[in-house]
């Protein structure tokens, strides 16, 4: 009986395991929904989720992550992007399909073609590996048919293709890896780093290892061949190491783990070590280029005989201004750059010349496009005559390239001049032209300046007008005159802030600008204008462009561009006069809370240079004409001078009560999280449609964050939520996330509230949101010291009582 009971708790044991693990299956007729990000397929560890991630906009992607960081794609990328309406749907026969649903309409995107092979399963396992299985034999694989990631315990073999726009990476029979642009020009090969003489291989397969290596195996090796060695090579418990070809063209090792947050991952070895040297990186007739200041490779056009494609994206190339079919051409020379060609290229012909007939035998040629002469001891002439140019600048190349145009050739930097000695008669001339028409511009000048004292010197007009087109992205110098005029002596006043006073300006052509007078900064001429060069080389949709600057004398401003709808703070604050009051719907609240975290995620994480903005509020998030986040401001803090203490005062920095994270207060050391804690402030009231210090009785005379948070506890989400939106438009689930998000931000110390970027992830929904702690000001409603604030001085803790309580 004893050992009946014993079998029979066998049994039980066994029963319940395989339970277990069956429930740890998918079964058909299950479905992810693009709408629902909460919804997901998760592995036994946790570890990996297949799920909808959503990129930008209304683009969404059905992919599996480890900790955040997508890994595979269904579809690929880009052919896998879908909107909101999309389903992944595991069908009773079997069949993986990615649809999109239009009403009655059913689009199919991508699908996995298993039906009718017996498929009654599916499951995610602990390596990342998705499968459909017809009982415990897989079927379909993820790691059987990969996108653009590499991973650990995964066989990458030679009918294996990974895909990331035009770009493509394979492994060769010969046993090589290779990279290859429109899967036509191959620009990277490589054989190993271990191998001495000719592979010699029978069926070659990759295998990425988890400390940190990509292996080439084969069973006629004694060893393996080493591709690739991660810098961080070694064993690690707690991170995944893979491979991941980027859209970019480049092939590169990455490190996550999930102790350093959502989303984190870290370059431990890259393909390419040039970016410029990846074909087609920056577009048909586009130039790849480097500036001073290491924020990586520049995308222009050739000339001024060319123009962008699109102007806010350097990569998708340039077109020729004009037909070169039906106008009489001329060859414009650019020194010290290459035209890239991987041979061999059917598009090229290779011949030894000297310059001048690498110049002269393109322009003749009808079908040739470009040129390019090596002035490497080769005297090698490659001759292009694809559509398709990808060009590379560097003052360390001494090839001189061609290309072909209508005349007259306009050269630009910093691919610009005429170094191939079209003739000494013409360089005389146009030294003789120059000096005669500086003359000329002196005199006229000199006149102007004696006539006309009132107006800008010619000194000022040159130093303005120095950069010509206010579009190119390079901030313009104005004099301090030239701003007086083009604001009307400072008349029209748009606002004031924490850094100085804005005013309407318009420039000479017709842009409407917003100046900036700072107040407070104590550099010097040089140091302004390094910090000034830093803000206009952060580009981002969700931050405000600088048009242009003055230094001069004791006078600081900064031009931006103007934004039509003004800041956020006219548009979630109830006002006074109920007959203009413009209310935000709720979509457009969420979209300017993720765009305002997007911009902060930009200049905390991707800039070269973490910059701070230190006065994140409601007034310094301007709304374009389609109601986007539009960050201002930024940077600013960076010119103040900090040994100057009352820009660390309460008091004395204008606008930004119940914005100031508490280490500000106490003075102690300020990082980007001060920056997230206001964002949690401005969050709250996004929602809210309150400011968040507001005291009424409504809220039993405390500060708002203090009952918005004792509600939040409640579940009482609706009573937190702006009460002018209509009930019915608010999406709960959304609104009870930006709340949590917020709490989590407002923390008083700065370790556990989340990183921009976490935040970002978190809004979007792709992370999960735990339920927050109240922040210790908020659990009493005091200021109590504690471990942020324990070294304050009394003083210092009335400042900050007086924040709180207030």
């Amino acid at each position: 009986m004893e050992l009946s009971s014993f079998n029979m708790f066998l049994l039980f044991l066994i029963l319940f395991s395989a339970a277990a693990i069956v429930a740890q299956d998918i079964l058909p007729g299950s479905t992810l929904h693009a709408s629902n990000p909460q919804q997901s397929w998760t592995s036994p560890n946790k570890s990996f989720t297949l799920s909808f991630i959503h990129e930008s906009d209304n683009a969404y992607f059905a992919a599996i992550t480890y900790n955040g960081v997508p890994i595979w794609r269904a579809g690929g990328d880009p052919g896998g992007s879908v909107n909101s309406s999309a389903e992944l749907r595991f069908l009773q026969d079997g069949n993986l399909q990615l649809v999109v649903v239009a009403g009655p309409t059913t689009s199919l995107v991508w699908q996995s073609n298993t039906s009718g092979q017996g498929i009654d399963s599916a499951s995610l396992d602990n390596s990342g590996n998705f499968m459909l299985k017809n009982g415990n034999v897989p079927i379909w694989t993820t790691f059987d048919n990969p996108t653009d990631t590499i991973m650990p315990e995964q066989n990458f073999t030679v009918g294996d293709v990974l895909r990331c726009g035009f770009y493509s990476f394979h492994l060769l029979s010969s046993g090589r890896i290779s990279l290859r642009w429109n899967s036509s020009v191959e620009y990277y090969t490589y054989a190993g780093i271990n191998v001495t003489n000719t592979l010699n291989v029978s069926s070659p397969s990759l295998a990425m290892q988890s400390v940190g290596i990509l292996s080439l195996l084969d069973p006629l090796f004694t060893n393996d061949v080493f591709m690739a060695r991660g810098s961080d090579y070694g064993p690690s418990d707690d991170t995944l190491r893979f491979v991941k070809l980027d859209c970019d063209g480049n092939m590169r090792m990455y490190s996550s783990s999930l102790s350093d947050g959502v989303g984190s991952r870290v370059v431990r070895w890259t393909a390419v070590s040039d970016q410029c040297e990846v074909f087609g990186f920056c577009g048909s007739f586009g130039v790849c280029r480097y500036d001073d200041t290491d924020a990586g490779p520049i995308c222009g056009c050739p000339s001024r005989n060319f123009e962008p494609v699109d102007p806010n994206d350097g990569r998708r190339g340039c077109r020729m201004r004009g037909d070169i079919r039906s106008c009489q051409t001329t060859m414009l020379s650019l020194n010290n750059t290459l035209f890239l060609t991987f041979p061999p290229q059917i598009d090229t012909d290779y011949f030894t010349a000297n310059i001048r007939a690498c110049r002269s035998n393109c322009l003749v040629d009808s079908t040739c496009v470009a040129s390019s002469s090596m002035a490497d001891g080769t005297g090698v002439c490659y001759m292009k005559r694809s559509d398709f140019i990808s060009g590379y600048h560097s003052q360390i190349l001494t090839s001189t390239s061609y290309v072909k145009v209508c005349d007259p050739a306009m050269p630009n930097p910093p691919v610009s001049s005429r170094k191939d000695g079209e003739g000494s008669a013409a360089l005389e001339i146009g030294v003789i032209v120059l000096g005669s028409s500086l003359f000329i511009v002196i005199l006229v000048g000199g006149f102007l300046l004696f006539k006309c004292r009132d107006r800008p010197s010619y000194e000022s007009l040159v130093s303005e007008y120095s950069f010509s087109d206010y579009a190119s992205g390079v901030p313009v110098q104005f004099s301090y005159k030239k701003l007086q005029q083009l604001t009307k002596g400072f008349k029209e006043k748009l606002g004031e802030g924490g850094f100085g006073s804005v005013y309407r300006g318009i420039l000479s052509n017709k842009m409407v600008v917003a100046v900036k007078q700072l107040e407070g900064i104590g550099q010097g001429e040089k140091q302004f204008r390094m910090e000034v060069a830093t803000i206009s080389n952060t580009h981002h949709l969700n931050l405000v462009r600088l048009v242009g600057f003055c230094s001069e004398g004791k006078h600081r401003l900064l031009v931006y561009e103007f934004m039509k709808n003004g800041s956020l703070d006219n548009f979630i604050f109830e006002s006074s006069s109920s007959s203009d009051e413009k209310i935000l719907d709720w979509d457009c609240r969420y979209r300017i809370a993720l765009g305002t975290a997007k911009g902060m995620t930009y200049l905390h994480e991707e800039c070269r240079d973490c910059i701070l903005h230190c006065d994140i509020k409601p007034e310094n998030i301007l709304l374009d004409e389609s109601y986007n986040a539009r960050i201002s401001d930024f940077g600013l803090a960076r010119m103040l001078n900090l040994n100057d203490h009352r820009h660390r005062s309460l008091i004395t920095v204008r606008g930004t009560r119940g914005y100031l994270a508490p280490e500000w207060i106490a003075n102690l050391p300020v990082t980007s999280k001060a920056d997230v804690y206001s964002y949690g402030m401005v969050l709250l009231e996004i929602v809210s449609g309150r400011r968040n210090f507001e005291v009424s009785p409504e809220t039993g005379n405390r500060r708002f964050s203090l009952w918005a948070y004792e509600e939040f506890e409640k579940g009482n989400v609706g009573a937190v939520v702006d009460r002018r939106l209509v009930e019915s438009d608010i999406d709960i689930v959304q609104a009870m996330r930006l709340l949590q998000v917020s709490f989590w931000c407002i923390q008083e110390h700065p370790s556990p509230r989340p990183t921009m970027g976490k935040v970002v992830q978190m809004l979007e929904g792709i992370a999960d949101v735990q339920k927050p702690p109240p922040p210790l000001f908020l659990a009493d409603g005091s200021a109590h010291p504690s471990a942020v604030i324990s070294s304050v001085s009394s003083s210092q803790m009335t400042a900050i009582s007086s924040l709180v309580s207030s």
